[in-house]
């Protein structure tokens, strides 16, 4: 199976904004940038698509909608999220009244799964209240093997907002999280249990020990590398597991510092794109402001596995609290 993509969905603002009910346990978001704050957010996004398919990647567009308002339509990753039939045990495949899937009919079927995750913030909920669903379903014209709604925890307040919350590791089938109000083992295990996935969970906290919202912030796990913040886990029996697994699963780690964490280092994503003759080459998003927290060499290993494409986000980092990673939602 293939741990990355060469498709990704994004949401074109329409009414970008602060977000109050994040802003409690999001310290990354920062107060002071509310003016003309959409009309900087859409010139970042229109920025931000065109380098993407400039190196390659396909880029699905869906237009928010001013009604119902959210203002964090951006970052669809948190509510979705989609994985290939590849990524399913055979037995978990169901096509609706007739039981476990045929190999060949598995093969056929262009969609496999599609997990919906409950949220944190009830202006988030009413993301999956809009068209991005439709296009999704449009996108796999074959429908999918299988739908996994975890929304049913947001009634008793347990949340888990995809692939903020876990990074996974597809081709091994590992998810990685952090403790926080935004991600909670028992959803997160009942997800595993569902797409058959180990996961490994730790606590991290920013230098003022406030537990981080989202794990994507603090790592990212490409094919050959995984970069992550070790001086956000304080317990050094959990930072020791976690470097094990990501030295057994072959991850070169590219260790960042609380520092660059806070410029969003950790919210990185490879990506499939292609080299300037039309070849098949890895590509790295993160964001301008990432990219200019990196030392040389930290900048130079990275540059040996992919391209970087590196957009400006600054309005969409200080308002939102997310950058690069937090925008795209793979499409598998």
């Amino acid at each position: 199976m293939n741990q990355t993509t060469n498709t990704v969905l994004m949401v074109k603002p329409v009414c970008f904004a602060f977000n109050l009910q994040t802003a409690g346990n999001n310290a990354f978001q920062e107060k002071g940038y509310a003016d003309h704050a959409q009309d900087k957010a859409l010139e970042e996004f229109n920025g931000y698509v065109e380098l993407l398919r400039n190196a390659g990647v396909h880029v699905i567009v869906v237009e928010d909608t001013p009604q119902p308002h959210t203002p964090d339509s951006i970052f669809p990753n948190n509510w979705f999220s989609t994985h290939s039939i590849a990524e399913l045990p055979a037995n978990k495949v169901l096509s609706a009244g007739k039981g476990s899937l045929a190999e060949e009919e598995r093969s056929a079927k262009k969609g496999g799964s599609l997990v919906l995750y409950p949220m944190f913030a009830p202006n988030r909920r009413q993301e999956r209240e809009k068209k991005v669903l439709e296009v999704l379903l449009g996108y796999y014209k074959n429908g999918f093997a299988q739908i996994i709604d975890l929304t049913g925890f947001e009634k008793e307040d347990k949340f888990l907002e995809g692939t903020g919350s876990l990074i996974p590791d597809r081709e091994n089938k590992i998810a990685y999280g952090c403790i926080s109000p935004r991600t909670n083992e028992e959803v997160l295990e009942q997800w595993a249990d569902q797409l058959d996935y180990n996961y490994c969970l730790f606590n991290a906290v920013d230098e003022n020990g406030t537990p981080v919202y989202h794990t994507n912030v603090m790592m990212s796990v490409g094919k050959k590398y995984a970069i992550v913040c070790l001086d956000a886990i304080p317990d050094l029996d959990e930072r020791e597991h976690l470097i094990e697994l990501l030295e057994e699963t072959g991850k070169q780690i590219i260790e960042i510092s609380l520092q660059q964490m806070n410029s969003f280092a950790g919210n990185m994503q490879e990506l499939q794109g292609k080299d300037a003759d039309g070849k098949p080459k890895p590509v790295i998003v993160m964001s301008a402001t990432a990219k200019a927290s990196l030392d040389k060499e930290q900048l130079t290993l990275l540059q040996n596995y992919a391209i970087l494409v590196t957009p400006n986000l600054e309005y969409i980092e200080k308002n939102g609290g997310g950058s690069a990673r937090c925008m795209i939602a793979e499409i598998f």
